[in-house]
């Protein structure tokens, strides 16, 4: 669904050049529940925005399905945020209309698009669980229904791809729960794939892959595995009781490279430069060894 080969993105000023993403490479599988994870300035909102149409990439490839969003066109570019990307903002200002009821708020992209469908829009806000109150004006709604409202909004247009951008920021851990058992079930039912951009690391048990984004780079990937199954068939459990656990990859590139956890190198006292040796199965990185002579 999602193929980015050394995507690049630079901000520049009169002043100040900015290199958000600084070769990044990703691959996404349709159908797939992921998320990308980072620290504030690492690249993972820039990312985002290129997804969703939203910025445009400096240099690089980036495919979503069929389309080549660095070479998309304005026009293909406002067909492509119509029909095949919805999003979900942490801010629900920039998803909902305030005057309106939650009904209305998931009609008015289908009306925009010439394509109302009012018993699609009553489903969607079924599936979020605010078949009671879907005919309430946004102010009757708590902030957890708001963002259920902006899940439906995001469906509405039947999009192949959700982004989330910290979708759980905002409201407290019950309903953060709740969001995101909502993004599961649509998921697994209907077969979208789901891109979300948090620092929550508590959320990395809830999807299948999480990314880390590091200086614009991706850095390292936990994939969630199937539990041990013993002989007689009993699951062997995590540390936290749940069946499944996620092992930690380092991300290498279509060259080789790879980002290294800071927190080895620092361990390591590694700074510019580290000693590699192959001893026919392993890698072995360590700190370079004094210079004689």
């Amino acid at each position: 669904m999602i193929s980015c080969e050394g995507l690049v993105k630079i901000y520049k000023t009169e002043d100040l050049e900015v290199v958000a993403l600084q070769g990044l490479n990703l691959n996404v599988r349709e159908g797939e529940m992921m998320a990308i994870i980072g620290n504030s300035g690492s690249g993972k909102s820039t990312l985002l925005n290129i997804l969703g149409g939203l910025d445009r990439p400096s240099a690089g490839s980036v495919h979503v399905g069929p389309w080549d969003l660095l070479k998309i066109t304005d026009e293909q570019l406002v067909e492509y945020k119509r029909d095949t990307v919805g999003f979900i903002w942490q801010n629900n200002a920039r998803n909902l209309l305030p005057y309106l009821s939650a009904l209305e708020n998931v009609e008015m992209p289908m009306m925009l698009s010439s394509k109302l469908d009012r018993a699609y829009a009553k489903q969607l806000l079924e599936w979020v669980g605010l078949k009671e109150r879907m005919h309430n004006k946004l102010h009757q709604l708590s902030g957890g229904e708001q963002q259920r409202v902006a899940i439906a909004i995001s469906l509405s247009n039947r999009p192949k791809m959700l982004l989330a951008d910290e979708p759980t920021g905002s409201v407290d851990s019950r309903t953060s729960d709740m969001i995101m058992d909502i993004f599961r079930k649509l998921n697994r039912e209907i077969g979208i794939t789901i891109v979300i951009v948090t620092h929550d690391l508590s959320l990395a048990g809830k999807v299948d892959r999480v990314v880390a984004i590091r200086d614009g780079l991706t850095s390292t990937e936990f994939i969630k595995r199937n539990p041990n199954i013993d002989a007689d068939g009993n699951i062997s459990l995590s540390q936290h009781g749940k069946g499944e656990v996620h092992e930690e990859y380092v991300v290498v590139d279509r060259v080789g490279r790879l980002q290294i956890p800071k927190s080895y190198l620092t361990a390591l006292q590694i700074t510019d430069k580290a000693s590699m040796e192959f001893d026919g199965e392993r890698i072995i990185i360590s700190s370079p060894k004094s210079l004689e002579g």
